[in-house]
């Protein structure tokens, strides 16, 4: 056994893809940008051609020690993962996936509170190509079994979903799907595997998009796909078909936030629950949905299955309508408005999940806003929302 074979997750993000050969000698990877490679003759051009390339060098757009540094980096955060493919996009990677998976007649059972633009790929793309997708409850758990039938092929999770935070029994869904032989996917982005590591729970491909705690500065797109024992070459066979290929330097940025991940997270979800705390003893909250919080769907399952919390979740104000959530967010100063998370900075968005629901139909008691708590002190960010708060009270005054 090598001294590497049982080293922790904390150790696995620093040690993580930095093989001596990729590293020459240095810290980290360096950026290897290539197009062409060149070869020393005919033959040598001829005999890589004809093996797998898999991490070797063939031409730019098969990845160079930059990329593979990365992916494998990846692929070590998940104990019993087979390989990681990278991608220019969370979209991108879930696009690559799916596609990987489905043909036309095939059916997808899609989590109904899965993120829009994977709806919008399921609904628009896939049932061009004659993919039928049916949407479940989150909440389904062994239920699941229920709904699979002789044309399911893959069932995909996200848990917790990135607008209302249900949290799924990936393990009761895993265990219904290898019944009957159909793949699992999960969008795990916010989690990632230092906090639920789903390859060992037989899920068979995990997604992330790196953009967010991966990359961790609010910089770089990204998407990857970490595959399950058996599961690479076919998703690798896919994505070379699709000609997916990320930046050599958007590879290095990602691989060098991956190693302040682990404490980024510990903050990030020290802070966020600090603050879904507060705002869940206050009047003007009717709900947090936070999975760490028993007021969150799922939450014994998070207790059960996950390690730790991230900085994402959403609470619900206790009435008002849009112009009064509109003057909460617009009043905030250190929470800046934009789509994403996981960056280092807090960011609010208003929400409106019933919009994107069709199996299901939550019922909430006045309108969402969702918060990315980033590395700010705590107690800054809870001031800006006492002002975002009376500014809420005020416009329905």
């Amino acid at each position: 056994m090598s001294a590497r074979d049982d080293i922790r997750p904390a150790t696995r993000l620093v040690t993580g893809g930095r093989r001596k050969e990729w590293t020459g000698g240095v810290v980290n990877t360096p950026v290897w940008r290539a197009s062409t490679i060149l070869y020393d003759d005919v033959a040598h051009l001829r005999a890589t051609g004809a093996r797998d390339t898999h991490h070797r060098l063939f031409y730019g757009r098969r990845g160079t020690p930059t990329h593979w540094s990365l992916a494998d980096a990846l692929t070590e955060l998940e104990p019993g993962a087979e390989g990681t493919f990278l991608y220019p996009s969370g979209v991108a990677a879930v696009s690559a996936c799916l596609l990987t998976l489905l043909s036309p007649g095939d059916e997808l059972l899609l989590v109904d509170s899965a993120y829009d633009p994977t709806r919008a790929l399921a609904d628009k793309l896939l049932a061009r190509m004659g993919v039928t997708t049916r949407y479940y409850d989150p909440l389904i758990g062994a239920g699941i079994a229920e709904l699979i039938g002789e044309r399911t092929r893959v069932i995909f999770m996200e848990s917790p979903g990135s607008l209302t935070f249900e949290v799924q029994d990936v393990p009761a869904i895993v265990a219904a799907a290898q019944a009957r032989g159909v793949a699992t996917v999960i969008d795990n982005t916010w989690a990632t595997p230092l906090l639920f590591p789903v390859i060992e729970l037989g899920v068979d491909y995990s997604i992330l998009a790196c953009t967010k705690y991966i990359a961790g500065h609010s910089d770089v797109m990204m998407g990857s796909v970490t595959a399950g024992p058996g599961r690479f070459a076919a998703l690798r066979d896919t994505s070379f078909q699709l000609g997916q290929v990320i930046g050599a330097d958007d590879a290095y940025l990602a691989a060098r936030g991956l190693r302040t991940m682990g404490v980024r997270l510990e903050r990030h979800e020290a802070s966020a629950l600090r603050i879904a705390e507060w705002l869940a003893a206050r009047p003007e909250v009717a709900r947090v949905l936070h999975p760490a919080l028993p007021s969150c769907p799922g939450h014994d399952l998070w207790q059960r299955d996950f390690k730790g919390a991230a900085g994402l979740f959403a609470f619900v104000l206790a009435g008002g309508g849009d112009a009064a959530r509109c003057a909460l967010i617009d009043t905030l100063d250190l929470f800046g408005i934009g789509y994403s998370w996981g960056g280092f900075e807090s960011l609010a968005v208003p929400v409106d999940p019933q919009r994107h629901r069709t199996a299901t139909t939550p019922d909430f008691a006045g309108p969402l806003v969702r918060l990315q708590i980033g590395l700010e002190d705590p107690e800054d960010l809870i001031a800006d929302l006492e002002r975002g708060l009376a500014a809420w009270r005020a416009a329905q005054a």
